[in-house]
């Protein structure tokens, strides 16, 4: 894109990507930042969003066997420290509640009172929490498997937040399940995993890679960690779910045991898996441009905006009672399974500064309404997928079938976008200097957008990766489920290796 369009959003992608992001969503009206530090507010059109997540994902898992329930926020700091590699994982992550309350301090403020006798963590994860309470639901191997999943907020104190990508408390919903053998475990978490990038696929347009993170990534206290990794227009991969095999390790932490099938008592093996408020932020930086939120239509808050256009009062009274007859017969349609939602914007502003409103917040159809169409009995009908001007005259009795359509093209269309995206920017790399020019930028001051995903060879040494990551702040996204048995050489060290890995710059 021409840097001397005129576009809606400044700066636009390609002259400042991070400062574009902030200003998407603030055009898009989707969230702010909070007077907490580093704690967001989620605005009505972003919330309905996550909304749209939550029921599409709810569904899924419920479809696989799991049910929702709900655990507390507070964890005891003890039973963090039942499991040494989890909480030195998340130790630095940790808001801790030390007191139980306020009090007078006799000078006109309040102090803080009632230490407690043990310090409580606000819930960063809750695998502890929830082991505690299937240590006593599980008994038998007739409990077994026990699926749960909870819709929560998580606190994590983090240093450098970004809204929704990385913030001090973000939403997100964990799954925990518990089974009788390995194998059973091992299958959930890869299901699991699957879902997530079903998910992805048909609800966000988002083309994933499934894969297995290092042992340096992996979760705290995981045994394996499987992950979807998605690319964003910057080039850089964001981690957009993961699905984590436990083993044993928080069983006999939590003392979860179960009376096997020949009598003896047993530790169960259990799984985690999440995904957050993050999957937005993938969503902006996948899919939208500079002219705002872009959004696939199965996820979108609202799905058709029809803006009427007069210039008397008596113009007023007969395209608004058209366009009132019309909003009735197109809120009967869906899509996909998906119920459609119009917006009527009747506001008292230029319809150019409504036409603009509704792209920046990224619906995916806008219906221009004024006499001559009523006479003619047809509207104007804009795209999100096209350029702001590029607008077609459609029949009324044609529009419910060209909407229907329209919207499912729409989210193919998407979806095959960001794929070849991807697919462009994805290059396999075995000479280490190259590797190395491929993800330095020309201007370190005001780094370009460069990079991609680098398929290269890794011997597995963690050295290696260490050293990658401190050169270039390059990690291995995941190892791919589908890489290939393929003998080469190291990207850093040069010796030998039997498969290439995904390297990225990430969120």
């Amino acid at each position: 894109m021409s840097k001397n369009k005129q576009t809606a959003i400044v700066p636009i992608r390609e002259e400042n990507y991070a400062e574009w992001y902030q200003q998407v969503i603030k055009a898009a009206d989707m969230a702010e930042n909070s007077e907490v530090r580093g704690c967001m507010v989620i605005k009505p059109w972003g919330y309905a969003i996550w909304e749209n997540i939550q029921r599409a994902l709810d569904t899924m898992f419920r479809e696989t066997g799991h049910r929702n329930a709900y655990f507390p926020i507070f964890i005891p700091k003890s039973y963090f420290e039942k499991e040494a590699e989890h909480v030195e994982g998340f130790a630095k992550e940790c808001a801790i509640v030390t007191h139980s309350r306020l009090e007078n301090d006799g000078q006109g403020g309040l102090k803080v009172a009632g230490e407690l006798t043990e310090p409580y963590i606000v819930r960063p994860t809750s695998e502890t929490i929830i082991g505690a309470s299937f240590a006593k639901w599980v008994s038998s191997y007739r409990d077994l498997p026990l699926l749960i999943n909870q819709w929560a907020n998580i606190v994590r104190w983090e240093m450098r937040t970004r809204l929704f990508l990385r913030t001090a408390e973000f939403l997100w919903q964990e799954g925990h399940t518990v089974h009788e053998t390995e194998a059973e475990a091992m299958e959930e978490t890869r299901k699991m995993l699957d879902v997530y990038a079903t998910f992805a696929k048909e609800y966000l347009a988002l083309p994933v890679i499934q894969g297995e993170k290092t042992e340096s990534e992996k979760f705290p206290g995981a045994v394996t960690t499987y992950c979807i990794e998605a690319m964003m227009q910057d080039k850089k991969a964001l981690q957009s779910g993961t699905s984590h095999f436990l083993g044993q390790n928080f069983a006999k932490s939590s003392g979860i045991k179960y009376q096997s099938r020949n009598g003896e008592f047993e530790y169960a093996w259990t799984t985690s898996w999440g995904v957050s408020t993050r999957l937005i932020g993938a969503l902006i930086m996948a899919h939208s441009d500079d002219n705002g939120l872009v959004l696939p239509p199965k996820i979108a808050p609202s799905h058709v905006a029809i803006i009427p256009i007069y210039r008397s009062e008596e113009e007023h009274e007969a395209v608004m009672s058209f366009a009132k007859e019309l909003e009735g017969k197109l809120k009967q349609l869906s899509f996909e399974g998906v119920k459609v939602y119009i917006e009527l914007d009747d506001r008292d502003l230029t319809s150019s500064e409504r036409n603009w409103y509704w792209i920046k917040r990224g619906i995916p159809l806008r219906i221009e309404i004024g006499p001559r169409d009523i006479a003619q009995n047809t509207v104007m009908i804009a795209r999100r997928d096209k350029e702001p001007r590029d607008k077609e005259s459609i029949a009324v009795d044609m529009l419910p079938s060209y909407i229907s359509e329209t919207l499912s093209a729409m989210q193919e269309g998407y979806y095959q976008r960001a794929l070849v995206f991807r697919e462009e920017n994805t290059k396999n790399i075995d000479d280490k200097d190259e590797f190395y020019r491929h993800y330095t930028p020309k201007n370190s001051k005001q780094p370009e957008i460069h990079g991609g995903f680098a398929n290269s060879h890794w011997c597995g040494d963690a050295a290696c990766e260490e050293q990658i990551k401190n050169d270039l702040k390059v990690s291995i996204r995941c190892i791919p489920f589908d890489a290939k048995e393929e003998k080469g050489s190291c990207i850093c060290c040069g010796k030998e290796s039997n498969r290439r890995v995904i390297f990225a710059k990430s969120y």
